[in-house]
């Protein structure tokens, strides 16, 4: 059976700039900082809705798209969000749900249950993977490599809120149930990541981290190497 195609045409950078190019794409993501911190400036919801839809040109297996993009803005449901959220946070930090190794790594982030910022920010994405789909005849629709195609469109997320100038968090409060019956979502949906979205303050402070060199998270695998190892 053939199936229909388009022409596709990538745009094509000049190989004289391409490093160029690309250093410039690396100093704007390097300069990407999870924010805690955030104003209380309105955001156009036109912009977040344009990140969403950056967020799904991601691949996804069988291009299935198994992700749903909560879109939140009414004050209320944004209390009840923080409400939840801190509940579980509080349990996590102060209950012993978080053992001390995995406190003594949060450390340097500077957090705890508090969660003021999900009120301060003017949206709220809650990103749900589908854990299966329907179709229209009301039959089950299969999903495949659910996790990791949500995974891919979160970070295109992340980048294309980055490149519009505006802030935002991966918040994963932990348990995350309480967000699929908060926000209604259907049985065949869980939680991924909660997205503060907001404009950075003005007087916005972030721990001095360092990423890693290229030579921590990159290895080179050679023909040669892969002989002489056998």
């Amino acid at each position: 059976m053939e199936y229909p195609t388009v022409p596709y045409r990538p745009r094509l950078v000049p190989e004289a700039a391409q490093l160029e190019h690309a250093v410039a794409v690396f100093d704007e993501m390097n300069a990407r900082r999870s924010v805690r911190d955030f104003s209380d400036r309105p955001v156009p919801r036109e912009l977040v809705e344009t990140a969403i839809r950056c967020a799904s040109t991601a691949p996804s297996g069988a291009h299935m798209q198994p992700w749903t993009f909560v879109l939140v803005g009414d004050p209320d449901v944004k209390h009840r969000i923080r409400i939840a959220a801190e509940t579980e946070e509080r349990e996590n930090y102060e209950g012993g749900r978080i053992p001390p190794h995995w406190r003594e790594d949060l450390a340097p982030l500077g957090t705890d249950w508090r969660k003021p910022f999900l009120e301060t920010v003017p949206w709220i994405v809650v990103v749900f993977e589908q854990r299966y789909g329907t179709r229209p005849d009301g039959t089950k629709q299969h999903h495949y490599y659910v996790k990791e195609s949500v995974g891919i469109a979160c970070g295109m997320f992340v980048d294309a809120l980055h490149r519009m100038g505006l802030s935002t968090l991966t918040h994963t409060p932990s348990p995350m149930a309480f967000l699929r019956k908060l926000l209604d979502r259907p049985e065949s949906e869980r939680p991924f990541i909660l997205f503060p979205i907001g404009y950075a303050a003005d007087n916005c402070q972030v721990p001095d981290l360092k990423r890693k060199n290229l030579d921590e998270v990159m290895v080179e695998v050679t023909a040669s190497e892969r002989r002489r190892e056998r």
